[in-house]
């Protein structure tokens, strides 16, 4: 059976990924696994109709799809980046908005002698060769998938907007710069991205179980007023931030004393998903109308789904869930944003 595209999820969570596409999608059926958490799959339907279900609202576990419109076998010599070359030329260059700024996105399961960097610069000189095609490999418009696993090649032109992520795979990287605290920043900064979440300009904003303050760190770069709730200390550099104010207490003990209204609460703790929704819907009140919040949420190994779905009702006693995707930097869990109920 040809496949029509490619799924990409956390390995983890391959089974909830498989019932969302199923869900969407119930003729959907899943053949071969590339890698862990990658799986080609079979669609009468075919890759267009789901990836634009999936544009008013996302998937939770799916990270990334792409289409698959022509299949190569590979020598894994280094042969096989002319034969992509040429099956590029043959089959997508005519496919490709010239106007359009484009990118190749490979991705590489099997022992071949090159890199995902050869073969994108191969295919991209000549795809703006022909075309002239503008390449943008941050912000393309259109993406050229190639996928090489177990002797073959797949290949598919897309939009960008289709694929889910802009990401290879969903794969979004960050820079690790000097002052970073913990590897958590990433989730923080990979969430404001994929919501498109613009902060407010000095914005006042609550994190809680702020410490070591990776969240707080991001935060007070896009000049955010930080309110860091956590009886262990934040790092130095936080310290000395005069925009920053610590309370040393939990996050129940503040909600005691009776908060401040803020445009903005994050919470990473690591709670339940239950506890933790409940304790978001405890800090509703001091939420600002137009603030937003953003959490995760640890799952449990076993039951996950009903888990997930207990705690967003919960969740919608005071919120709004504008979104919700199990992010490449979260590990065994999700990313929630969330809005006023109005």
């Amino acid at each position: 059976m040809t496949p029509a595209l490619i799924l990409t999820a956390d390995p983890d969570f391959v089974d909830l990924a498989q019932a969302e596409c199923r869900q969407a999608r119930p003729d959907a059926q899943f053949l071969d696994q590339l890698s862990p958490g990658v799986w080609t799959v079979a669609l009468p339907t075919g890759f267009v109709a789901l990836a634009e279900q999936w544009q008013g609202q996302p998937p939770i576990f799916v990270r990334h799809i792409c289409p698959v419109q022509t299949t190569i076998p590979l020598s894994e010599t280094a042969r096989d980046v002319t034969m992509l070359e040429r099956a590029v030329k043959r089959d997508f260059v005519e496919l490709v908005g010239p106007e359009l700024p484009f990118s190749v996105q490979t991705r590489i399961f099997t022992a071949a002698p090159y890199k995902p960097f050869d073969v994108n610069a191969r295919l991209s000189d000549a795809i703006r060769t022909i075309t002239g095609t503008p390449l943008d490999v941050r912000n393309p418009v259109q993406v050229l998938s190639v996928v090489a696993a177990a002797g073959t090649a797949y290949l598919g032109l897309s939009l960008a907007a289709h694929n889910l992520s802009d990401w290879a795979g969903g794969e979004r990287r960050f820079a690790r710069d000097e002052g970073q605290i913990s590897r958590a920043e990433f989730k923080l900064l990979e969430a404001l991205a994929v919501f498109k979440i613009e902060l407010p300009p000095r914005g006042v904003a609550l994190d809680l179980g702020a410490a070591p303050g990776g969240w707080t760190r991001v935060l007070r770069q896009r000049r955010q007023y930080v309110t860091a709730v956590d009886p262990a200390d934040l790092h130095p550099s936080l310290q000395a931030d005069a925009n920053v104010r610590h309370k040393r207490v939990t996050a129940e003990a503040y909600l005691a004393e009776g908060p401040d209204t803020f445009d903005l609460i994050v919470n990473d703790m690591r709670l339940d998903a239950r506890d933790s929704a409940r304790l978001m819907v405890a800090y509703a009140p001091y939420l600002y109308p137009h603030g937003i919040a953003l959490m995760t949420f640890k799952l449990p190994q076993e039951k996950r789904q009903q888990a997930l779905d207990h705690a967003f009702n919960i969740l919608r006693q005071a919120y709004k869930i504008a979104g919700a995707r199990q992010l490449f930097h979260n590990r065994s869990e999700i990313t929630v944003y969330l809005k006023h109920k109005t």
